[in-house]
């Protein structure tokens, strides 16, 4: 009887360095999580992979896969949807195998409603004046997309309570550490082994 994955889910506020926490983690050699590439309707930015960073499509595309179903979950954000595809996730989770997701907060509300038993995790900045540095930092947003993305930002930190653990991101190797840490913990949780010992108990 294979045991089931985890399905864990990161999120946070935008620039908070969600992508980065996460490409730490799997750049380890001990990383042994499958990552879930969200999709987007966003432009590609410079130095982004088709398939690596994001499944890139347009909005008609991406509307049709939410008619039909198909999404585990997915946000309209900032003028743009994002959201992570359905069948690949519990094909993973079915076959033992740990499922990684980087997504919005929106999206991780819509996972905890179908998939309540994930590990779901917030990744906070230290304070917002840092927030807004790393934003600006960028260079990519205009000042009225970052004034918007702060608004945002101060919504979505209010619906924290909503995760099971937060951890901050004041250094990268530090969150990386922690979001392990607590990813260890859960899978010793009784209630994630109790049915296996219950049916080694019918089989005696």
């Amino acid at each position: 009887m294979t045991e089931r994955g985890l399905l864990i889910v990161l999120s946070g506020p935008s620039g908070v360095g969600k992508g980065t926490v996460r490409k730490a983690i799997f750049d380890s050699e001990d990383n042994d999580f499958q990552y879930s590439i969200s999709m987007t309707t966003r432009k590609m930015r410079d130095g982004e992979t088709e398939g690596v960073d994001y499944y890139f499509r347009s909005r008609e595309e991406f509307e049709e896969l939410i008619a039909t179903g198909e999404m585990l979950e997915y946000a309209e954000y900032v003028g743009n949807y994002y959201g992570t595809p359905l069948s690949y996730v519990q094909k993973t989770l079915d076959e033992g195998k740990d499922v990684f997701l980087e997504i919005e907060v929106q999206g991780a509300k819509q996972v905890k409603e179908k998939v309540p038993d994930g590990v779901f995790i917030f990744l906070t900045p230290p304070d917002l004046s840092e927030l807004r540095s790393r934003i600006v930092g960028r260079g990519t947003d205009a000042m009225e997309v970052i004034d918007e993305r702060m608004r945002v930002a101060r919504e979505e930190i209010e619906m924290m309570a909503l995760y099971d653990y937060a951890v901050v991101n004041d250094e990268v190797p530090k969150a990386v550490k922690r979001v392990k840490e607590i990813i260890a913990t859960e899978h010793f949780r009784v209630n994630r082994v109790i049915g296996k010992y219950r049916k080694m108990l019918e089989e005696l």
